[in-house]
């Protein structure tokens, strides 16, 4: 029998073995969610609802649990780990609280002699594919709003993480969701991929790297179902002369290093006006060095390992090649003892002298390392902050909230922040552009996505 196993990044042992699911466990878990459906479309919203809220409560009660689960599985400190569950909360209790009003039917201005409206009906079946690195808030963003729209959810998370579906359909049924309408599958690659291709599934949301987006596509191509992409990220933040240098420093700095930067929204890459520059550069790496690398399930860790050696491994080889391209690598890895080639224990890493043409500055890092660039003016600014394959969210700091509109509007981007990064509001629509993706999670427009129009035009005078 096929096995998943789940090798923790804070000694390399088996941390979780699971059976991944095989012929007939797949078909039975589509066709009890496609019976599902049926009745689950036609429960009033009011009460999904009122079961999303339980299954939220349930699950924060677990949170420490919950959070030591991710301190072993994927590696963020345990300091934080539980920091996810309560983000987890904010976005479900959100969308449960906007659903009725996003959901509602759209009345047309009054027609003599005819009644018009535009009704939003569930798609069916929903096969959410989630990653390890936010393993619950990626799933959350999908499970929840599909649940509420009325569609029947399958999620399938990475091997790194299974526990984390299980622990959220364990919360769901308890809540008291119905019997097939929410159900986990762990499974192998080409499992997923032809359960994309099976004629039940009716949308997909997949969140991950581009070249799994892609996969995702081809599966999915010809069948004319929707497709959610949430895929990587190169995101830069930009430091105007007139920012709070103090502010900015910390918030990038987080930013940047949070998660070990394992995220799709971190900072990536910074550019600092020419007259903050250095100011800017010594504060950061000031900052940096103080940063604890180590065994995230010691409560002094601040920085984890990577997911795993191989991803440490190349985040050093573009630090590698920065620095022999003319960058400064301005953090010395002996400084953290932690750190050791070879392991997914990996320095953090502030380097200048980058440019555009280097990999450190193009390609997704997905790991500890910031490169940053001095700029003379918005214009070159916003030129650099442009020029990337990815488009997920962009961060400027300033004093000036109309300056920053009128640069966000040019930005090519999902989100533009304001003196903030690497954070998703619930209320605001999560997405992408270029190859950060398409489609939209979260806020009233999400559910759009989860949802088809069906218009009704209904002559009432004969």
């Amino acid at each position: 029998m096929n096995k998943l196993h789940c090798i923790s990044p804070i000694d390399n042992s088996v941390y979780v073995e699971r059976a991944l699911a095989g012929d007939v466990e797949i078909q039975s878990a589509v066709d009890s969610a496609v019976g599902a459906q049926r009745a689950w479309r036609c429960t009033p919203l009011a009460e999904r609802a009122a079961i999303v809220r339980e299954a939220v409560a349930v699950f924060t009660e677990r949170k420490e649990q919950l959070g030591e689960e991710l301190c072993w599985m994927m590696g963020r400190p345990i300091r934080f780990a539980a920091g996810e569950i309560l983000g987890f909360a904010e976005r479900a209790n959100h969308m449960a609280e906007i659903a009725a009003e996003a959901l509602a039917d759209i009345h047309l201005p009054e027609k003599s002699g005819f009644t018009r409206f535009i009704r939003r009906e569930p798609l069916g079946l929903s096969l959410v594919i989630a990653p390890w690195n936010y393993p619950y808030l990626t799933a959350v963003n999908a499970v929840v709003p599909s649940l509420l729209a009325g569609n029947t959810v399958l999620l399938k998370h990475s091997a790194q993480t299974p526990l984390c579906a299980e622990n959220m359909v364990a919360a769901f049924t308890e809540a008291g969701l119905p019997q097939g309408v929410f159900q986990f599958l762990h499974l192998s690659h080409s499992d997923t991929e032809r359960l994309i291709r099976a004629r039940e599934i009716n949308h997909v949301a997949f969140t991950g790297s581009v070249a799994g987006g892609e996969v995702v596509e081809r599966a999915a191509a010809g069948r004319f179902i929707d497709v959610g992409l949430e895929l990587g990220g190169k995101d830069p933040a930009y430091v105007r002369a007139d920012a709070d240098l103090d502010h900015a420093v910390e918030t990038v700095v987080d930013g940047a290093f949070f998660n070990s930067g394992q995220s799709c929204c971190a900072i990536e890459r910074a550019y600092v006006h020419e007259q903050l520059f250095d100011e800017f550069v010594a504060r950061a790496a000031e900052l940096i060095r103080g940063y604890c690398l180590g065994r995230p399930d010691d409560p002094d860790t601040t920085l984890g390992p990577l997911v795993r050696a191989e991803a440490a491994d190349f985040v050093r080889a573009q630090v590698d090649e920065a620095v022999a391209g003319g960058a400064t690598a301005h953090i010395d890895a002996a400084e953290f003892a932690e750190d050791r080639r070879g392991t997914q224990y990996l320095a953090p890493q502030l380097l200048t002298g980058v440019h555009g043409g280097m990999r450190v500055m193009r390609e997704e890092s997905f790991g500890p390392v910031l490169g940053v660039q001095k700029v003379s003016d918005d214009g070159e600014a916003l030129e650099l902050m442009n020029d990337s394959e990815f488009g997920l969210t962009a961060a400027i700091f300033s004093r000036d909230e109309q300056v920053a509109v009128a640069l966000g509007e040019r930005l090519e981007t999902g989100t533009v922040f304001l003196n903030r990064c690497d954070y998703l509001d619930p209320a605001l629509a999560w997405t992408g552009v270029k190859n950060s993706g398409r489609g939209c999670t979260l806020s009233a427009v999400g559910f759009e996505h989860l949802t088809r129009p069906k218009s009704f035009h209904l002559k009432v005078e004969l």
